[in-house]
């Protein structure tokens, strides 16, 4: 018996198929302030959003270009025109280690 399915998609295949039949892009059907929130979890999240997108690598690459301020580009935090890992909490940090 042969199989009739065609061989399967990546990632990146399949998220520029949805864009070509949505017409859209995960920072176009969520809230836009999710790609700039304050709290880390929400930009853990617009980062995981992005992880799919077919575009994620010219807007990173356009996003480190214009030097943004801030914000989730291209499924990573950018800081001052720069990647940065993750957001910190808002606030001095501790400076002992909590109990």
């Amino acid at each position: 018996m042969t199989s009739t399915q065609g061989p399967s998609l990546t990632k990146p295949h399949r998220a520029r198929l949805r864009l070509e039949a949505t017409g859209t892009t995960p920072c176009r059907e969520y809230d836009p302030q999710l790609w700039f929130a304050e709290r880390p979890e929400q930009v853990e999240l617009a980062k995981a959003l992005c992880a799919e997108c077919p575009l994620r690598q010219e807007c990173l690459a356009g996003a480190l270009e214009r030097r943004e301020p801030w914000g989730v580009w291209g499924g990573q935090l950018v800081v001052d025109g720069a990647i940065v890992a993750r957001k910190r909490g808002r606030g001095r940090p501790r400076k002992d280690a909590a109990a």
